[in-house]
């Protein structure tokens, strides 16, 4: 695959124009030291009603500390948290019912039934109508399974069973760390169209996820962070297409390739593992390279912009950043 404009990419966030209201999960210069050592750094993002919002990051980058800071579990060193237009430290007992979460693997009692653990719960939180005890067993499919013992459920099950949990009070916003974690292939889909539900009926939902593939399928926006920095907030689409680049088949690629890198518009023309051309075009248009390619006797096959896959995009841009 070839190379990611990554300077297009790794850029502060655009400003948002989007009413203020919509904006319902916001953190501003948001950190977190622990004696020397910052975790998260001067973090800002803006997470708007009814979209799925990816949180990205390698393993140990801060996002973990960044959901619990969102959720009020860890005070910021600096900086602040709005959740539906309200501080989470100053109005905690406000904001979090009506958010959903799943922080890493549910804490779920084994030796109950799953619909006894929603019970329990439910209890801790005030109380919820048996009603919505069957709508959200029905939401993850449960049902079938709701009077076996946890126990018995298999990993993805208990993860299905924690979204259930975070459901309970039919929440405005939703946290979920890993969502698809234990899942089979069906799971995973059927995990997709799920949240793809939520979104519309919505609800805003803010995942953190190892499966690229997924976010790449599921999220309209994602945050990329690093030793606890933000490297990029944008769209899916803006990380995965290529920045006025083409993939052009053609007979004869290699004598094509030498012409297009004699251009000035075309110095960076190169090869794909599929022995295909990326290249730009003399005016950013594929029409443009199309008749150029014609008229030196090179007739294009197929003429395409150039798309990238975000788990490149992710390792080159997590690659080119330091702690520094």
């Amino acid at each position: 695959m070839s190379q990611v404009d990554i300077a297009s990419i790794s850029r502060q966030p655009q400003v948002d124009t989007s009413p203020v209201s919509e904006i319902v999960l916001r953190t501003r210069n948001l950190t977190k030291q622990y004696k020397q050592r910052t975790v998260v750094n001067d973090l800002n993002l803006d997470i708007r009603r009814g979209e799925i919002y990816g949180f990205l990051g390698p393993n140990g980058a801060g996002k973990t500390t960044t959901i619990r800071m969102i959720l009020g579990l860890i005070t910021p060193t600096s900086g602040s948290v709005e959740i539906l237009g309200s501080d989470i430290l100053a109005h905690r007992s406000e904001v979090l019912p009506r958010v959903g979460a799943l922080i890493e693997t549910p804490a779920l009692y084994r030796y109950m039934s799953g619909r006894d653990n929603l019970l329990a719960f439910s209890k801790a939180l005030g109380g919820v109508s048996s009603k919505r005890i069957d709508e959200v067993l029905a939401i993850v499919s449960l049902t079938e399974r709701q009077r076996d013992k946890v126990r018995t459920y298999s990993l993805g099950m208990r993860q299905r069973l924690g979204i259930a949990v975070a459901l309970l009070q039919d929440p405005d916003v939703l946290i979920l760390d890993e969502p698809a974690n234990g899942l089979d292939p069906a799971g995973i889909v059927e995990m997709r169209d799920f949240l793809h539900r939520l979104a519309a009926e919505g609800k805003t939902i803010l995942m953190s996820s190892h499966l690229l593939s997924e976010v790449q399928q599921i999220c309209s926006r994602v945050a990329i962070i690093n030793f606890g920095k933000l490297i990029t907030e944008t769209t899916v689409k803006d990380l995965t297409t290529g920045k006025g680049e083409f993939t052009v088949k053609v007979e004869r690629a290699a004598e094509a390739l030498a012409l297009l890198k004699r251009q000035p518009w075309g110095q960076s023309a190169r090869l794909n593992e599929e022995g295909d051309i990326v290249t730009s075009s003399p005016n950013g248009k594929g029409r443009e390279l199309n008749a150029f390619l014609a008229q030196a006797g090179y007739v294009a096959d197929e003429l395409s912009s150039t798309r990238y896959d975000l788990e490149e995009t992710f390792l080159r841009l997590t690659e080119g950043h330091s702690g520094n």
